[in-house]
């Protein structure tokens, strides 16, 4: 019989994805509303994606079971 399957948390797969080598990636905080306090490197620095803390990584990647 064959194996069951595993759900992936439909959160998880809109926030995160995984790189080549197995790293968690994600998006910044802070770029939604209220921007005009923020300077434009400050904002232009938050455009680009960061990465998951290593000791928050194997929760993500359980909620991510087929990458």
């Amino acid at each position: 019989m064959a194996g069951y399957k595993l759900k992936t948390k439909s959160s998880a797969k809109r926030r995160f994805k995984l790189t080549a080598n197995g790293k968690v990636k994600r998006k910044k905080a802070n770029l939604r509303h209220i921007l005009t306090k923020h300077n434009a490197n400050s904002k232009r620095k938050l455009r680009k994606s960061g990465l998951i803390s290593e000791a928050d990584a194997p929760n993500i990647k359980r909620m991510l079971p087929y990458g």
